[in-house]
């Protein structure tokens, strides 16, 4: 997954780290100048995402105008 983002974003993210928890917390957030923003949680939505929403939901938050090509199809 940190492979597939790091190749879609390579102009737009900076890096991807993992780091551990405790208890299944499993969250992908991005930080930028207005701060830290959740992407994804696995509390909130009841799981893991698919590597195209996760691209998409990324995408939408740092790069809106960036086409995604197959990705961007509806989920």
């Amino acid at each position: 997954m940190a492979q597939e983002l790091l190749t879609t974003f390579q102009d737009d993210v900076g890096e991807v780290a993992l780091i551990p928890g405790t208890g299944g917390v499993f969250e992908i957030r991005t930080f930028s100048g207005e701060g830290v923003i959740s992407v994804w949680s696995r509390k909130d939505e009841g799981g893991f995402p698919e590597i195209k929403q996760l691209k998409q939901r990324i995408r939408d938050r740092i790069a809106p105008e960036k086409p995604l090509g197959h990705s961007d199809h509806p989920v």
